[in-house]
């Protein structure tokens, strides 16, 4: 058998866990512009990322703060954002 050397001690409660202050999306500033600009429906340019990729990632942010009042639509590889 192993013997293992150990202390114990009384405390009057237990440390606070650290935590890291939660960062938003990075494509979360896009449905943001989209919702402040007051047009009724965009196209994304810019991003040189695949369409369907970006679609996900802002469904995922719709997700996140629960939007239901934006719609996204994949045209021709354009990404379209519309207000429902």
């Amino acid at each position: 058998m192993y013997d293992i050397n150990f202390n114990i001690q009384p405390v009057e409660e237990k440390v606070k866990r650290k935590t890291k202050p939660q960062q938003g999306s990075k494509y979360e500033p896009i449905i943001d512009a989209f919702l402040d600009s007051g047009h009724s429906l965009v196209r994304v340019e810019g991003t040189s990322l695949d369409a369907n990729y970006l679609r996900g990632q802002l469904m995922k942010v719709l997700g996140m703060k629960e939007i239901g009042l934006v719609k996204i639509s994949v045209r021709n590889k354009e990404v379209y954002l519309e207000k429902r």
